[in-house]
């Protein structure tokens, strides 16, 4: 379960918590109106008590024993209330108006109210008697204050009309809180459509932490990757037609010589077929990395000895190393036998070996290495050539790419793009690392199952 689910349950558990702090404050007004209405009338044993000794007193000796009863109690007695049917009270006191008609409620409403008593008196009236509530009996005998309304009975409308308010600003909450970043991502995604590729979202998230922001996160990292990939094309497009330019040139040079000078038609035929052996030789190589770039390999994966691809690919290189002064050594150890497609693999490492050998200097031995590493299957191929700036070590890799290495010796900068290409076609890797003391090592590593037993052979 992700960050956006504990969001939601969050929430969900908060809105429930709303919906009951609503609910209860409800009824806690409720009680609190009722409890407003109740205080009009004192309560309690004590009030209980002097009501109760007042009624009897008003029951069998009327008004006068009620006078007599309240004098002999003295000043500081709470005052008891007997009111006749009109409202008055038979000692002429003044009769708070609330605290009235709340005895004349409970009286109503309950076989006994507590604090309330009603008698017959002698001559036949029915009185009422009762304690007003000391801070009712202190006011003045104006009318009643407007009480709080009372709440409706239907509990149950309430809570589900209050549950249904808290539901719906929980939704709309939540509906903001997604919908927000759907929207960026839909703006990114129209600007991106139409070419804007430095469009990033991760600013307008802002800080969050869930499945959306790692969405926005994908987001970038797919633009990013659109525009190194488009800003590559560019530069391949802009280097290739550098690239065909010079041997046009010069093609169209040579044509015009042997117009101008028919004596020399013969060097400017060699001159004529030379360039265009280069063109072939060019346009066969952008058409391999197309094809790699483009996922198309070939023939399907097949089991190969990778082993005997570099003993076939040494024994040539080593007929261009004689001519350039060097050798080359070739050790292999273990089984070497990977899942591939061999015309790949041999393009990639023949690419490898013959840079390494092109390269080279003078009474150098350009050393081939090949054995297992763990579940992987290492090809090293090192030279003791001039190597390369360390900034310039990622770049080697690069279509067009020509470190500084020697410019008599430089190419089209194709051939360690191919094998780059071609190696993670298998799933593997490619790097480049300077040695110690001069020259340049080239790594590869490719999957594959690792097996103890060794084999060491030389070549």
């Amino acid at each position: 379960m992700g960050r956006l689910f504990w969001k939601i349950f969050a929430g969900f558990w908060l809105t429930l918590v709303v919906t009951g702090a609503g609910v209860g404050a409800l009824v806690y007004a409720y009680n609190q109106a009722r409890l407003a209405e109740a205080n009009e009338v004192a309560a309690g044993p004590r009030s209980d008590m002097l009501v109760s000794a007042v009624a009897t007193a008003a029951a069998h000796g009327g008004a006068r024993a009620v006078e007599s009863l309240i004098a002999d109690w003295g000043p500081r007695r709470p005052a008891v209330l007997v009111v006749d049917e009109s409202g008055r009270d038979v000692l002429g006191r003044a009769v708070p108006p609330g605290a009235l008609a709340s005895a004349r409620e409970q009286l109503g409403g309950a076989a006994r109210a507590a604090g309330v008593r009603q008698v017959a008196a002698p001559d036949g009236r029915a009185l009422v008697v009762f304690a007003p509530a000391p801070e009712r009996a202190a006011r003045s005998p104006r009318a009643r204050p407007r009480a709080l309304r009372p709440l409706p009975d239907d509990r149950l409308a309430i809570q589900l009309g209050i549950a249904l308010v808290a539901s719906l600003a929980f939704s709309a909450g939540l509906a903001w809180y997604l919908a927000r970043p759907v929207r960026h991502l839909r703006t990114a995604s129209r600007r991106l459509a139409d070419g804007a590729l430095d469009t990033r979202v991760a600013p307008v998230l802002g800080g969050r932490r869930d499945e959306i922001a790692d969405l926005g996160r994908d987001f970038d990292h797919m633009a990013a990757r659109l525009q190194a990939l488009v800003g590559a094309q560019k530069r391949l497009l802009h280097d290739v037609s550098h690239e065909l330019r010079s041997p046009l040139a010069r093609l169209q040079v040579a044509v015009g010589l042997a117009r101008q000078q028919p004596a020399r038609l013969e060097g400017a035929l060699e001159r004529i077929e030379r360039e265009t052996a280069r063109l072939d030789a060019l346009v066969g190589e952008l058409l391999t990395l197309s094809r790699l770039e483009a996922g198309v390999t070939g023939a399907p994966a097949e089991a190969l000895d990778v082993g005997e691809l570099l003993e076939e690919i040494a024994a040539d290189a080593r007929f261009e190393a004689e001519a350039a002064g060097c050798r080359v050594a070739l050790r292999l150890h273990g089984e070497l036998a990977v899942r591939g497609r061999a015309e790949l693999l041999r393009r990639a490492l023949e690419n490898v070996i013959r840079n390494a050998v092109k390269y080279a200097a003078r009474d150098t031995v350009v050393e081939v290495a090949a054995a297992r590493d763990a579940a992987e299957l290492v090809v090293s191929v090192c030279d003791r050539g001039p190597g390369a700036p360390a900034t310039e070590l990622d770049r080697l890799f690069e279509p067009f790419f020509r470190a500084e290495r020697g410019p008599e010796r430089a190419g089209y900068g194709l051939g360690l793009a191919i094998a780059r290409r071609a190696v993670e076609a298998h799933g593997g890797r490619i790097g480049a690392s300077n040695r110690p003391g001069g020259g340049l090592c080239v790594e590869i590593r490719l999957p594959g199952g690792a097996d103890d037993a060794t084999r060491p052979r030389e070549g």
